[in-house]
């Protein structure tokens, strides 16, 4: 049963994916389409079409490898400037060779007809909004899947309530391991508390939460506290020595700092949040990821190692081979109810086009981010032509920067194939 459970996840997060990639496309298709731009195809994976159909000039369909998804917008490279003829005769170089290879390929369909429905002919604000529309949907994707997480399901919310009192005080990097007799007992347990105890006060300042609780703990060191808590309707103050022990830091959990520690682990409460807390915490979980994005060409060695038998730590990168493999866990671990489990495949979804937002937005061709980045340069360089007086000097012409998507492309690749190895031979595990 474990096992069909597991394979349903993987099926479920998998059209979670196709669903994203297609809803990405669409948002560079619709405004393309708004703006008299051609478009001859929309497709999701790549390599040999198993299905499509024609709507219109428009050809739909479904590619074999599922690795992405492409529309074909007719005229995104400007015809060559000059004689063409000539130019083949008196620049032979290999990246000028690759330029005109790919203008005569994208021109091959072109018709008189099509003339002023070409890409490379919008102002450079429409192709900034049509670039920018595939990126804008992931982003609106995890918005909206964060707003069904936090306010249709909810967020377990710790409470002042122990559930469960710790029997010794082992450091963040040694959790999860069986207490020794060397180790040190918890000020909890030496203090007698037990589940169900509900803490009121600490020091003689009112506890109304757990975060205020926790800070007060971490603050006190390793000094003596007064705490004052409910336990079968009967209110009780006990004192204590808090202990010090290194712990990760609330603002940056790659961080550790000694701070004081009790050594009691709040009761939770699942409570559906409103749309602030969505806002706050798609804001937080936009700058983890932002951190990831920057991260990624050092965290490549990781995996590069990890592929060859060093450990494979959680917070690598992963492919998706591997984020169907983590999908399938996250449905299976711990037994979760359907509804946890749901909300578990949404997190994932979510966190996933928050990384497709943000990498996509870099300032490389092919991604979406260096198209975006010639438009606005164009705008810039037109600009600047106007206010000095001097002649327009035309569109930019991105057939220039295609050894540049050449190069980042192949790379692309290589990250892909390295991480699809790596997530088959030494997988990133929940548990």
């Amino acid at each position: 049963m474990t096992a069909v459970i597991f394979t349903l996840g993987v099926v479920v997060f998998l059209l979670g994916v196709a669903a994203s990639i297609a809803l990405h496309e669409l948002g560079h298709m619709w405004p393309a389409k708004k703006f008299g731009v051609k478009v001859t195809q929309f497709f999701v994976g790549f390599g040999r079409t198993v299905w499509s159909f024609r709507r219109g000039e428009t050809e739909y369909g479904l590619k074999a490898i599922p690795l992405g998804g492409y529309v074909k917008l007719v005229g995104m490279l400007p015809p060559e400037k000059g004689d063409p003829e000539h130019a083949r005769t008196s620049n032979t170089g290999l990246f000028t060779q690759l330029a005109r290879d790919a203008r005569e390929l994208e021109y091959e369909t072109v018709t008189a007809e099509d003339q002023d429905r070409l890409f490379y002919r919008r102002p450079w604000w429409q192709k900034v909004i049509v670039m920018a529309g595939g990126p804008t949907v992931n982003l609106l994707i995890a918005v909206v899947l964060f707003s069904i997480s936090f306010m249709g399901f909810g967020v377990a919310v710790p409470t002042t309530t122990v559930a469960q009192v710790s029997d010794c005080a082992i450091t963040d990097a040694e959790a999860g391991r069986a207490c020794t007799d060397q180790d040190p007992v918890t000020p909890a347990k030496l203090a007698g508390f037990e589940p169900g105890d509900e803490i009121t006060s600490f020091n003689g300042e009112p506890i109304t939460s757990w975060d205020e609780l926790s800070s007060s703990i971490r603050d006190n060191g390793d000094q003596q506290a007064r705490i004052g808590f409910v336990r079968d309707g009967a209110e009780r103050t006990v004192e204590v020595r808090t202990s010090v022990l290194a712990r990760a830091a609330l603002d940056d959990p790659s961080k550790v700092e000694d701070v004081g520690f009790l050594g009691v682990v709040p009761l939770q409460t699942v409570e559906r949040q409103g749309p602030g807390y969505v806002v706050e915490e798609t804001g937080r979980v936009i700058g983890l990821t932002a951190r990831a994005v920057l991260h990624l060409p050092v965290r490549m060695v990781d995996v590069v190692q990890a592929a060859f038998g060093a450990e494979r730590g959680q917070d690598t990168p992963i492919s998706i081979v591997g984020a169907s493999r983590v999908a399938g866990e996250l449905v299976t671990t711990d037994q979760p109810t359907l509804a946890v489990a749901a909300q578990r495949l949404i997190m994932l979804l979510a966190g996933l086009n928050l990384f497709l937002w943000l990498f996509n937005l870099i300032p490389l061709l092919p991604l979406d981010g260096g198209h975006i980045a010639g438009a606005l340069w164009e705008a810039v360089r037109r600009g600047w032509a106007r206010l000095r007086g001097r002649p327009d000097p035309g569109y930019v012409d991105v057939a220039k920067m295609l050894p540049v998507a050449y190069a980042v492309g192949s790379l692309l690749i290589i990250m892909g194939v390295v991480l699809i190895f790596a997530d088959i031979v030494n997988p990133v595990r929940l548990s």
